[in-house]
């Protein structure tokens, strides 16, 4: 395999990283090579995942919100974080899942919006993974449109320090039912507002969604909120309206930029494999033009993934990038990584259906990349606004 990558870099963008980057990468490439890849198929097919004892495994590595500062977090560049993201994508996107859904939005979300009580109690043990959050944004009712959702939260008693009491149901929430701390968004007299809702508070329970056929090697789960008491100072003061979770999201959406290259990467490299191994009518499929034609195709694509998931980086490790451009990452890169799969699907016939082969598996989990983090419709009309300077949301 290790031939087939280089093999697919083409324009030679390894040879821009760094020493400092290429180390980290090549760790968490061998990590990800040494544990993850050898049990893939095995919790894709079970529909299992180990993902308390994952976390901390993620935490020794470092990678639990690597690109924080303080509270236990590395400081790395946000663009070293998608390097990261990548090598974990490229086993499975339900690990990298797992990785930013903890550090990209819960405890970013701590981190951005927080007090300094609430950062200290949660940030440290949740970036060594002791700890594990999720984030409650998406409702049954109310996905692409946040402004919508239903999930309330109320004063008990006038003065500031009273408590509040949150009702409601979130869904599709990753790391739901093995989290600690979930931050739960809910509508107020005072707007949107963000709350950090504890594990085992009455009222509070979480279910797995089951049956699924996408990102199988992930927890998905639906929160329930029944008249769930929570102090005042569960509150995240900094976040009013929907500047909050939608930052967050923002923040989240970068690393999927990067992640999704990784399975696509993944899935070039074992067609590529394959390709050159499996003979008919007397040579490897690889030397027909018709299957050439599709495997320079996918390798041009997965460059301008890769070149997009970079320059994005360098504006993000400059502080200057805006939403429009993560939206115009995300709308690119997750379709040109779904498409690459499909077409490589294509080049293993039969055996590109098992789970023998991580092509398929790619491919059905990017479905729901496509649609988590802002579906691929709501990224078209974000640039659509900022091509033509109206909104057509509303």
């Amino acid at each position: 395999m290790s031939n087939a990558l280089d093999r697919l870099d083409l324009l030679d963008l390894d040879d821009d990283l760094s020493d400092e980057d290429r180390l980290l990468r090549d760790t968490v490439r061998k990590f990800a090579d040494d544990r993850l890849r050898p049990n893939i198929r095995q919790w894709f097919e079970d529909g299992t995942l180990p993902a308390r004892e994952l976390a901390q495994e993620f935490g020794a590595l470092g990678v639990l919100g690597m690109h924080l500062q303080g509270y236990g977090c590395q400081g790395a560049r946000p663009s070293q974080y998608g390097l990261v993201g990548a090598e974990i994508e490229a086993v499975d996107s339900g690990l990298r899942s797992l990785v930013s859904v903890q550090g990209s939005l819960a405890m970013y979300a701590i981190y951005a919006f927080g007090s300094e009580e609430q950062k200290q109690r949660w940030l440290p043990e949740m970036a060594k993974g002791n700890l594990i959050g999720c984030f409650g944004l998406t409702e049954p009712d109310s996905g692409s449109d946040p402004g919508s959702m239903r999930t309330t939260a109320r004063r008990d008693g006038d003065s500031p320090d009273s408590d509040w009491i949150l009702n409601g149901n979130k869904m599709w929430i990753t790391n739901g039912s093995i989290s600690d701390v979930a931050v739960v968004w809910a509508r107020t007299e005072e707007g949107v507002r963000g709350f950090l809702v504890e594990k085992g508070m009455p009222g509070f329970s979480a279910q797995d969604v089951h049956h699924k056929i996408s990102l199988r090697a992930s927890v998905t789960s639906e929160l329930v909120l029944d008249d769930v008491r929570v102090p005042a100072t569960a509150m995240l003061p900094e976040a009013r309206g929907l500047r909050g979770p939608l930052s967050c999201l923002t923040e989240a959406r970068f690393g999927i930029i990067w992640g999704v290259t990784g399975s696509a990467r993944d899935a070039l490299a074992a067609t590529l494999d394959y390709a050159g191994s499996r003979t008919q009518f007397g040579k490897p499929i690889a030397g027909f033009q018709l299957t050439q034609r599709k495997l320079a195709e996918m390798a041009v694509q997965l460059q301008q993934l890769q070149l997009t998931a970079r320059r994005l980086g360098e504006l993000k490790d400059a502080g200057r990038i805006k939403p429009h451009q993560i939206s115009f990452g995300k709308f690119a890169n997750v379709r040109g990584a779904l498409e690459i799969c499909r077409e490589a699907r294509s080049i293993l016939g039969g055996s590109g259906i098992t789970t023998e082969y991580p092509v398929l598996r790619h491919a059905v989990n990017l479905e729901t990349v496509y649609t988590y983090e802002g579906t691929h419709e709501v990224h078209t009309l974000v640039l659509g606004s900022q091509l033509t300077g109206l909104d057509a949301f509303r």
